[in-house]
């Protein structure tokens, strides 16, 4: 908890969040830890467990996992673009890009036993087997629309002009400003054509809040 709210109030001091951020933020922490500490003191005490609101409380990202055509493009991708850390890269099929406490789990698409590679993944949902020995699963009906990654030190220029020199942007992209009055982002596709957002808290300075 401790390290959290340093994080916190690092972002803070920086101008990466401003005071109300803060506040919802330090509140949203405050109550992570009050419910990891009630279970703890029920389980401690033998006390009997009372359903009170949701059955569980979510803390933090465990996971993303992608199957991607080739992970080590992937890999190099989000390595090189958004400073990764690739740690336990089999160097065939799948590797770990870690970010602060968060992994992404790159790895080449499932491929049944015969070695012929899986059809994609809106195609074979009707008839593969879901990992962990699940049903099997239904027709893919929805999906995740883009995934936002937030970086430090932003300006909203400066992001630009990195993707458009990495041939990720048009000259005439403009920014998604969607998130709030102090929210800029900007949105790439991957190697993969995933909607890879890239996003960060506007300062005082960054164009984005330069009044016309």
């Amino acid at each position: 908890m401790r390290h959290i709210i340093a994080k916190l109030l690092q972002d803070f001091e920086s101008g990466f969040m401003n005071r109300r951020q803060l506040i919802e933020n330090l509140a949203i922490a405050a109550s992570a830890a009050a419910a990891i500490t009630g279970t703890a003191e029920a389980q401690a005490t033998g006390a009997a467990a009372i359903p009170k609101g949701p059955a569980f409380k979510t803390v933090e990202l465990d996971h993303i996992s992608y199957q991607v055509n080739d992970y080590r493009v992937t890999r190099d991708f989000y390595a090189d673009l958004m400073g990764m850390e690739v740690k336990n890269d089999n160097g065939k099929t799948q590797c770990e890009l870690w970010f602060g406490n968060n992994m992404l789990l790159a790895r080449n698409h499932f491929r049944p036993q015969g070695g012929a590679a899986a059809a994609p993944p809106a195609a074979a949902a009707a008839t593969q087997t879901a990992p962990g020995g699940r049903a099997p699963r239904k027709p893919v009906t929805s999906l995740v629309d883009h995934l936002s990654y937030r970086i430090y030190s932003w300006d909203t220029d400066q992001v630009k002009d990195e993707l458009m020199r990495r041939k990720l942007l048009a000259e005439n992209a403009r920014p998604d400003t969607n998130g709030g009055p102090n929210y800029s982002s900007w949105h790439v596709d991957d190697p993969d054509g995933f909607n890879l957002q890239i996003s960060g808290w506007a300062g005082p300075k960054d164009s984005t809040q330069k009044k016309g």
